[in-house]
């Protein structure tokens, strides 16, 4: 890479892109950079896949000028936070000592119910708290010295379904393999620990790295209801199509007029910065120390080296 593209280029490091909203924003920064600043002329993407041939094959048959951009499709199975440590150690060779993360995007989630057990976890949570949740906090944690060497942007794609969770007392036994909590349910219940680590993160990581949380909106077309049994339709109120959702979370890449409270970090899908009282209970600190285990927690939970 010569010096006048290094300093064009744009790396993002970014779980769930496989396919729906992920798949697409990654799609519309490849076709136009400098939708992510008018500067941004290369990127270098680093993704983490489950399947990295056939994500590999999907972002092949896109056209855009591939000898501008670094496409990297690395093994990730967000089910294991063995395969989590893999990535990131991964990442972090690829990028080398001295290469910067840009923008860190946590975008993954299913919407499997209970009765999935995670992958080698021994926290006996179901898979569902594992891959929306715990293993994308433990990636944080293992990046976390060349987010702040690199001031990284770090991106949470939330959702407006996290206001389901009236009494937060009830996730410790709700999201233990086996409970027969719905799988809607869990969604909500997982997304809003992913809401509690995006706001752990930004007292963590204050002055040091931008934490923003966003809601792409309701987007039918992405498959995210398979698991749930969510029948999802571009009839319901609000729906809106994948495009449009992808520009949302973009969105939380290129906003700058953050408010002057650094709790109010949540972007809504029509380009609004969330009143906290929509979200008053992942502002609660205990509750965030809670279920925002520190590194050395986890591992030590997990028995990881």
């Amino acid at each position: 890479m010569t010096a006048s593209m290094a300093q064009a280029t744009k790396t993002i490091v970014a779980t769930g892109t496989s396919s729906g909203l992920g798949f697409e924003l990654i799609k519309q920064l490849l076709g136009s950079p400098t939708s992510l600043s008018p500067s941004t002329t290369h990127l270098n993407l680093v993704l983490g896949a489950r399947d990295t041939n056939c994500t590999g094959q999907a972002y092949n048959a896109l056209s855009y000028p591939k000898t501008d951009h670094i496409l990297s499709i690395l093994p990730l199975e967000l089910s294991s936070l063995k395969s989590t440590a893999s990535f990131a150690n991964a990442t972090l060779e690829r990028l080398g000592p001295d290469g910067k993360i840009d923008y860190l995007l946590l975008n993954a989630a299913v919407s499997d119910g209970t009765d999935k057990p995670a992958k080698e976890s021994k926290s006996g949570f179901c898979e569902a708290f594992v891959v929306n949740h715990f293993s994308q906090h433990y990636l944080v944690h293992l990046l976390e010295k060349k987010l702040i060497d690199s001031s990284t942007r770090i991106i949470f794609v939330s959702s407006g379904a996290i206001r389901r969770v009236t009494d937060p007392s009830t996730l410790e036994k709700d999201l233990k393999v086996g409970s027969g909590v719905e799988a809607n349910d869990t969604y909500s219940q997982t997304k809003f620990l992913n809401l509690l680590s995006a706001q752990w993160w930004r007292r963590r990581l204050e002055e040091k790295c931008r934490v923003v949380a966003v809601s792409p909106g309701l987007i039918p077309n992405t498959g995210i209801g398979r698991g749930s049994g969510m029948k999802l339709s571009m009839d319901m109120p609000d729906a809106k199509s994948v495009e449009h959702g992808a520009k949302s979370i973009l969105a939380a890449f290129t906003r700058d007029d953050f408010p002057k409270d650094r709790e109010q970090m949540f972007l809504t899908s029509w380009g609004e910065w969330w009143e906290k009282g929509v979200y008053e209970k992942v502002l609660d600190k205990g509750l965030q120390d809670k279920w925002c285990w520190t590194k050395e927690e986890i591992e030590k939970r997990e028995g990881l080296n």
